[in-house]
């Protein structure tokens, strides 16, 4: 079973992102700030990491920048409320990270998070 890290400071959109995921048979581990998803980066193994860009304690772009440091070319989810995302193609490291705007739907979010999978070079083994 894949297991999905999702570092979100919005408690319900966690709640819902880890719901669609556990219904699709993704093991799910929930960070609440960018300080508890890179600390449960380093405690576990992940196949894909879902991050917001915009947390209360950090940038989920930093966030990301160390996932992708640690690991190069980890598949990542990078989802936000801005209209554009365009600036993430721009940031060093971060190439193939693949951006979802909120509200999403479930079906974009398992759209999404196969994309990364595939700009990665592999493929989540859950139904997607």
């Amino acid at each position: 079973m894949p297991r999905i890290l999702v570092v979100d400071d919005q408690k319900d959109v966690r709640a819902m992102v880890g719901i669609v995921l556990r219904i699709n048979r993704y093991d799910v581990v929930e960070a609440e700030s960018g300080a508890a998803g890179l600390k449960a980066f380093g405690e576990c193994a992940f196949d894909a990491a879902i991050v917001d860009i915009f947390l209360a304690d950090t940038s989920g772009v930093d966030v990301m920048a160390t996932i992708r440091e640690r690991v190069p070319g980890f598949p990542i989810v990078a989802i936000s409320g801005m209209t554009t995302l365009d600036f993430m193609d721009e940031a060093p490291g971060l190439h193939g990270i693949v951006c979802l705007q909120k509200p999403f739907r479930p079906n974009d979010l398992l759209q999404a998070l196969s994309k990364a999978q595939e700009a990665a070079g592999g493929e989540l083994s859950a139904a997607v």
